[in-house]
């Protein structure tokens, strides 16, 4: 019985990527199972968990940003912070008094265990303080962490973690520091999972990790569109997406092996993060614009317009006039459905953050709102192609857009659509649901209108 966390009013934060997303439903689950209250982060709380985030300058102050925010919100309250900043900034958490308590990457299943013995320890003390930030797991080599979700925090999809760290070591990347080396979850435990959500109404899962593509090699080769097909057997999942994917998993074969996989989203997020040659030998990516373009060939001629979307870094050391101008062809060459589009941030500890020739902050932006009006036009043509015609639409939440309500949902190749309250369509437009729709036009420029 873990008698220090019951009762405890507890509020989480989640920043950063999908699987810090999953990951902070398992903390919360783990809490709630332990007789803690969930409430919300701007609300008074006991507790203050953060689940941080470092891949950026701005991931890293933006964590700052939270738990400060987290004491002012109540003095007296723990602050706990958990994550990739933990890891990679730990100095700076030392220093930092608004943290109590800070978890490495490897002991997030653990967080009502470890939350309870610091309370117990704290408690003893006559000030009810302990001093200073306590350290748990920092920068500590371990096998994958086994968590798994009992409950469905969406009613619609979940997002299934089924490996952590990567050993890319892209220059300008620091998280394989944060995370560490590839580690495989087991193929069983996965399944037993999604099997357990299936039978509480989950109708998609969206299978993310660290490094997604290197999925089973550390067990001997790559197994990730082998679990894919696994999955595919599942009752009750009716669709399956995949996390970001290296280009170099898009081979003839492995394209040939997902078009068969009947359940499998026709959404692809491809990783170019540049389209000159030069750039991503300066980034150690294992790839050349033309092998990606390659891929997205392989796509489109195995599904139906594909989602292609992908992520793109502007303002990489050394990125001259030309070789952005050579990007930006390329990814207009390309068509994505969607781009990611961020600024060169330089990390601490890189091989980037040491190269010569670092550009300004003002040309990393007029790259980058090149590329984001470029990809505002392709993903407007893209969603075109889908007017007037029927689509199954998974439906999600009700928003208001102009004093109206509408459902919100998205077709297997997560293109947003929405229909009014009060039309004949809206009536089948059940969360959870999935319902043939043909729209009409737009109701903004994300959004499909039936």
């Amino acid at each position: 019985m873990l008698n220090n966390v019951k009762g405890l009013k507890v509020a989480l934060h989640n920043l950063g990527c999908k699987v810090n997303s999953y990951e902070l439903d398992v903390m919360e689950q783990k809490l709630r199972e332990s007789g803690s209250e969930i409430v919300p982060f701007d609300s008074e709380a006991d507790v203050y968990i953060i689940n941080t985030c470092t891949v950026t300058n701005i991931a890293d102050r933006k964590s700052r940003q939270m738990l400060h925010r987290a004491r002012k919100e109540n003095p007296e309250a723990v602050v706990v912070a958990v994550g990739c900043y933990v890891e990679t900034g730990l100095e700076g958490v030392k220093k930092d008094e608004c943290i109590d308590l800070a978890i490495g990457n490897n002991k997030k299943s653990q967080i009502a265990e470890i939350l309870d013995e610091f309370l117990a320890i704290r408690n003893e003390k006559p000030d009810n303080t302990l001093g200073g930030t306590t350290i748990i797991d920092i920068n500590k080599p371990c096998p994958y962490e086994e968590m798994s979700l009992t409950t469905l925090p969406e009613h619609t999809r979940a997002y299934i973690k089924v490996q952590d760290g990567c050993n890319q070591f892209c220059t300008y990347c620091v998280i394989p520091y944060a995370r560490g080396r590839v580690r495989s979850r087991d193929e069983e435990d996965i399944l037993k999972e999604i099997s357990h959500l299936s039978s509480k109404g989950c109708k998609e899962v969206v299978i993310t990790g660290i490094h997604v593509g290197s999925y089973g090699i550390d067990k001997g080769e790559p197994a990730l569109i082998s679990l894919l097909e696994k999955i595919n057997d599942i009752e009750g999942i009716d669709r399956i997406r995949m996390g970001s994917i290296e280009p170099r998993l898009i081979t003839r074969e492995n394209v040939d092996r997902l078009a068969k996989i009947k359940k499998l989203c026709p959404h692809f997020h491809l990783s170019l993060q540049s389209g000159c040659n030069s750039v991503l030998k300066r980034m150690n990516r294992h790839y050349t614009a033309a092998e990606f373009m390659e891929s997205v060939k392989l796509l489109r001629e195995a599904f139906d317009r594909p989602a292609i979307t992908t992520d793109v870094i502007v303002g990489f050391p050394g990125e001259t006039d030309e070789e952005f101008e050579e990007c930006r062809s390329f990814v207009e060459a390309v068509a994505f459905y969607e781009m990611h589009v961020f600024k060169y941030s330089p990390r601490k500890g890189t091989v980037a953050a040491g190269m010569k020739d670092q550009l300004t902050d003002r040309q990393k932006s007029a790259r980058s709102d090149v590329l984001l009006d470029l990809t505002k036009t392709q993903s407007e043509c893209y969603r075109k192609t889908f007017v007037g015609e029927a689509l199954d639409v998974l439906w999600e939440d009700m928003e208001k857009h102009g004093g109206r309500n509408y459902m919100i949902g998205h077709t297997d190749r997560y293109v947003r659509v929405a229909v009014c309250e009060g039309t004949k369509a809206f009536e089948g437009a059940v969360s959870g649901e999935v319902t043939r729709v043909i729209p009409t036009g737009f109701l903004n420029e994300e959004t499909l209108l039936v």
